[in-house]
């Protein structure tokens, strides 16, 4: 008889630096991961492009957190190909209502445009997927997600692996030893994602300043 994966059995994975997916939407099963090379994404160095610092000034879109977690994990699994099957997203809506997973929300004329949602443990924060209906709102979700980690105290956001768009914006790869030693201090950090109001645009804009 196969295991049924819980909400309490997924925590302690990711504890121990380790993280499902499935094949497809319409895969039944998880499949637990341990990359030898592990994306992370720098809280202290976040890359702001030109045109990204443009469309944090226009101001026409809209932040806000975990006002739509549904959405944004629909949103995340809208692509053609997609390891969120109906599994992860039944066990990350359980975490989000037990408070450890989280979404951030970008809005443009109040339409869901982009997000992102993740799983904050200590002070870890292990970014699982974003989405974007409009060009760069993404990038938006992680500029403030970034900043908003920074000043609630986080000290690790895990993107899993690294891809072209994620090294774009100031993430790297680390070893697995070097990840999983990161991962023990964030574990013992104090943070809260509720420490602090998210930040507005020119605070973004300020935090990141130095790092374009």
């Amino acid at each position: 008889m196969r295991l049924e994966l819980t909400p309490e059995m997924l925590l302690q994975a990711y504890r121990t630096g380790v993280f499902p997916m499935a094949e497809s939407r319409e895969g039944q099963r998880l499949y637990w991961f341990d990359p030898v090379r592990r994306g992370i994404l720098p809280l202290d160095g976040f890359h702001l492009s030109h045109s990204l610092r443009r469309r944090l000034r226009q101001g026409s879109h809209s932040v806000t957190l975990n006002t739509d977690f549904a959405g944004v994990i629909a949103g995340c699994a809208d692509r053609e190909t997609t390891w969120i099957n109906a599994g992860i997203t039944r066990l990350f809506t359980a975490l989000h209502g037990q408070g450890h997973a989280h979404s951030l929300e970008i809005r443009e004329g109040g339409t869901l445009v982009g997000g992102v949602y993740g799983l904050a443990l200590g002070g870890l924060f292990a970014g699982e997927s974003m989405f974007s209906r409009r060009r760069d709102a993404s990038k938006l979700a992680l500029a403030y997600l970034v900043t908003h980690l920074a000043r609630c105290g986080f000290q690790l956001f895990d993107t899993q692996y690294l891809t072209d768009h994620l090294a774009s914006l100031g993430g790297v790869e680390i070893t697995r030893a070097r990840y999983r030693a990161r991962l023990a201090q964030a574990l013992e950090a104090d943070a809260d994602i509720h420490r602090h109001a998210l930040p507005d645009a020119q605070e973004v804009l300020q935090r990141n300043t130095h790092r374009s």
